[in-house]
């Protein structure tokens, strides 16, 4: 278990094992990490709604099954905390806007079951812009804003960076956020910590926000996913949260593990997606997870770009704005005070080209299918893509919502992740340094249903250039 460490040091693997063991027992663990969470969350405003009682109580239960002689799952009494957006049964989930602090959840949402099962015990609800709609940091009308633990000055990202923040703080082992254009990934990079999204139907999940299911881009785009400390946590999340659900006809029963490649792998590594510039810091991230790869035993093949960007980015825009944009009158006022600001930029800036009729949006949809095609063709000669979460450094709060400037400016930082979103592939961020006291990290992107090789090499990335969380939280 490592003498020199607190429970709460521990990763998620080392903390179950701990547990199966009998090392440690699970209410132990939990009451660890209570402490660490009345300890530094003060600081951070990363957990939301702290889940004590019941999270000893679910913790006792891993403790009896172990007792009992049964399998305490491979997640044994490890706490992971849940983005607001995600239900916790018995309790709000409240999408961080005042019109839901009393919606109370009936049942568990599909991922916060597949790690129950696992063992896992929910510790907490974690923060985030409001209705997601917010903005890219993380700051809800309930809650408030949530730092970033390496430094305020900073965002953590979003819209899971309540996650990001709590896991990088170590107030739980893993969380579960949501990504649909980089929602895990810039956080988890933001915060030095990995993330995984995974393939579009990889796990099954429930995003509805009352009774009716969302339209087709928000269906599509929108996939939950973990973050975690390790690479290996996120693969034993990973293995966790896969498979079918009869409350998602989404999902698909893929195999966990692939067919073997050839080797050695190819990885197409670009540095600056599109060409529209990229900082040397995160250039060098780039070519530092490169060196890894290469050491390694992989082929890393520096090519000029990657599929479609440009054509990408704008159909992502229309498509997701056209079915957005008859709500916005009711939307706009459960946002709260300037809750507003980031949709209305966003709305601004793509007026003239957000489809008018059915006609228009349905040719949204074809051209959909040929980014995909594009994609899945260009991942045949490359099982891999290397490249930047976000080109630039992390940003001050809230400069995406600032003016229209500075969202333009977030918006073509974070384009590789919106790009990927938008064909569906799986992808894990994963910490490279720190420098100047600010992590900087990079992304593996893979063929859908591929996770296994985006974790296989963001771990050969990690055995050679390190973890660097959990951390205290900085001025």
């Amino acid at each position: 278990m490592g003498a020199q460490k607190a429970l709460w040091e521990l990763s998620a693997g080392e903390q179950a094992a701990a547990v199966r063991s009998g090392e440690v027992s699970a209410v132990e663990l939990t009451d660890r990490h209570l402490e660490r969470i009345a300890e530094v969350n003060p600081a951070v405003n990363a957990v939301t709604q702290l889940l004590a009682e019941r999270a000893r109580a679910a913790a006792a239960g891993v403790d009896r099954r172990r007792a009992a002689g049964e399998d305490p799952g491979p997640l044994a009494g490890v706490p992971f905390t849940v983005k607001e957006t995600t239900a916790i049964e018995g309790v709000p989930t409240t999408y961080g806007a005042e019109r839901f602090r009393h919606n109370v959840a009936r049942c568990d949402a599909p991922p916060v079951a597949r790690l129950r099962a696992a063992g896992a015990v929910p510790i907490g609800h974690s923060n985030m812009p409001t209705l997601v709609l917010a903005g890219v940091h993380t700051r809800s009308e309930l809650y408030g804003d949530t730092a970033n633990p390496w430094a305020r000055r900073v965002t953590p990202g979003g819209t899971s960076g309540g996650d990001a923040a709590a896991v990088a703080g170590g107030m739980a082992a893993i969380g579960l956020g949501n990504d649909s254009g980089g929602s895990v990934r810039l956080p988890a990079s933001f915060c030095g910590v990995a993330g995984l999204k995974p393939t579009y139907g990889r796990f099954p999940a429930d995003h509805r926000l009352g009774a009716d299911d969302p339209a087709l881009a928000t269906q599509e785009l929108v996939v939950d996913g973990p973050l975690a400390r390790t690479v290996g946590d996120l693969r034993l999340a990973y293995e966790a949260l896969a498979g079918t659900d009869p409350r998602d006809p989404r999902a698909v029963p893929a195999p966990l593990y692939g067919p073997p490649v050839p080797r050695p792998m190819k990885v197409a590594m670009v540095a600056d997606p599109g060409g529209q510039g990229v900082h040397p810091l995160v250039r060098k991230a780039v070519e530092d997870a490169a060196g890894a790869l290469r050491d390694a035993g992989y082929e890393v093949c520096e090519v000029p770009d990657v599929p479609r960007l440009k054509e990408t980015l704008e159909v992502y825009g229309c498509m997701t704005l056209a079915e957005f944009a008859p709500s916005w009158p009711v939307v706009r006022d459960l946002l709260g005070e300037g809750g507003h600001r980031y949709i209305e930029l966003s709305m601004a800036a793509a007026r003239d080209a957000v489809p008018k009729d059915v006609p228009a949006y349905l040719r949204l949809t074809g051209l959909r299918l040929g980014i995909r095609r594009a994609w899945a063709e260009f991942l045949d000669t490359y099982p891999l893509l290397l490249g930047p979460v976000f080109t630039e450094p992390p940003f001050e709060p809230g400069l995406e919502a600032r003016d229209q400037e500075g969202h333009a400016r977030v918006q073509k930082a974070m384009r590789l992740c919106t790009a990927t979103s938008f064909a569906g592939v799986p992808a894990v961020a994963v910490p490279t340094a720190v420098v100047d006291g600010l992590p900087y990290g990079v992304q593996l992107i893979g063929r859908a249903c591929r996770e296994d090789l985006c974790l296989e090499a963001a771990e050969a990335v990690e055995a050679r250039l390190g973890v660097f969380t959990p951390i205290d939280p900085r001025p």
